[in-house]
C-alpha cells in the first residue's frame, strides 16, 4: 500500500473531476463513463508509481533518497514483485480504457497506449526521458491536457475548448508536485546522474518555476471568468498556495520540503474541487 503512494492519487482524481465538471456544465455528465475514466486514471497513477519504484530501484537511483523509502531501493520488496504490481495496474487501466473505447471511439486506444508508454519510459527502458529533463512536460500533457480533455470527451462525445482551457491549471499544479519533489532531490539526483529539469536549471530557477506553477492556475481561472464566472470560486484556494510558496522561496531544502510537498497536494485538491464546481455550475 505504501509503495502505491496514496498521497499521489489526487493527481489522478483532480483531472477526472474537472473534466466531469466541464461535461456537467454542458448537461452531459455520465456517471458510468466518469467512473471508468477515474479507474483508468487511478490505475495509471499507481502503475507509474510502481514502475518508477522498480526502474529507479534497479538502477540504484533511490539508494540515497531524502524522501519516503522506496520498495526496491530500500530492499522492502523484490524487484520482480514490484514489476508485477506495475503490470497488473497497467492491465486494469487498459481494461477500463477498452470499455470506454468500445462505447465512445476506438481512437481512445492509441491515446491510452501512449499514456501507458509514457508511464513506463519515464524512468524505464534504456533511455528514460525522466532522466532528460522531460518529466514536467509529460506530466502536463498526461495529467493535465489528456486527462481533463479525455474525461470530458468520453462523456460529451466531442472535444471542448473549455476542457482544453481547464486542463492548463490542472496540468500546472500536477507539475508543481513534480517540481518540488525534484527540487528536494537535486543533490541525490546529481550524484546518481539523473538529470531532471531541476538538476538542469538549478536550485534557484527551480524555486521560481514552482511558484509559477502554483500562481498561474489562478490567472487561468480569471481568464475563464467571462464564460464560466463561477470558476472565480477557485480564488478561495489562494490561502492553500501561500505557505508552500513561502517555504520554497525561503530556501527550504531536503526534508523541509516534504511538508511543502504535502501542502501542494492539498492545494491541488482544493483548487480542483473548486474548479470542478465552478465549471459544473453555468450561469
Amino acid at each position: 500500500m505504501a509503495g502505491a503512494r496514496p498521497r499521489t492519487l489526487p493527481a489522478a482524481v483532480v483531472p477526472v473531476a474537472v473534466g466531469s465538471g466541464v461535461a456537467a456544465g454542458y448537461g452531459q455528465f455520465s456517471l458510468w463513463r466518469a467512473s471508468a475514466a477515474l479507474i483508468v486514471a487511478l490505475a495509471l497513477q499507481v502503475g507509474v508509481n510502481y514502475a518508477n519504484d522498480f526502474s529507479d530501484g534497479v538502477r540504484g537511483t533511490d539508494e540515497r533518497r531524502v524522501g519516503p523509502a522506496r520498495l526496491v531501493g530500500s530492499g522492502l520488496a523484490a524487484p520482480a514483485r514490484v514489476l508485477t504490481a506495475a503490470l497488473i495496474s497497467f492491465a486494469v487501466a487498459c481494461a477500463a480504457g477498452l470499455v470506454l473505447a468500445a462505447a465512445v471511439s476506438w481512437w481512445l486506444v492509441p491515446v491510452g497506449a501512449a499514456a501507458v508508454a509514457a508511464a513506463w519510459f519515464y524512468t524505464g527502458g534504456r533511455h528514460p526521458y525522466g532522466y532528460r529533463a522531460l518529466g514536467e512536460l509529460s506530466v502536463f500533457v498526461f495529467f493535465g491536457l489528456a486527462a481533463v480533455t479525455g474525461t470530458a470527451y468520453v462523456q460529451m462525445d466531442r472535444l471542448s475548448w473549455l476542457a482544453v482551457a481547464a486542463s492548463v491549471p490542472v496540468g500546472l499544479l500536477a507539475c508543481a508536485l513534480l517540481v518540488i519533489n525534484n527540487l528536494r532531490d537535486i543533490p541525490s539526483d546529481q550524484m546518481s546522474g539523473k538529470r531532471t529539469l531541476a538538476v538542469v536549471i538549478g536550485d534557484r530557477r527551480t524555486r521560481l518555476l514552482y511558484v509559477g506553477c502554483v500562481a498561474a492556475p489562478f490567472c487561468v481561472a480569471l481568464a475563464l471568468a467571462p464564460v464560466a464566472p463561477v470558476a472565480l470560486v477557485t480564488l478561495a484556494a489562494v490561502p492553500f498556495a501561500l505557505p508552500p510558496a513561502r517555504q520554497v522561496l525561503a530556501e527550504a531544502a531536503g526534508s523541509e520540503l516534504i511538508a511543502a510537498l504535502a501542502q501542494t497536494g492539498r492545494l491541488q485538491l482544493a483548487f480542483g474541487a473548486l474548479l470542478t464546481a465552478g465549471l459544473a455550475i453555468r450561469l
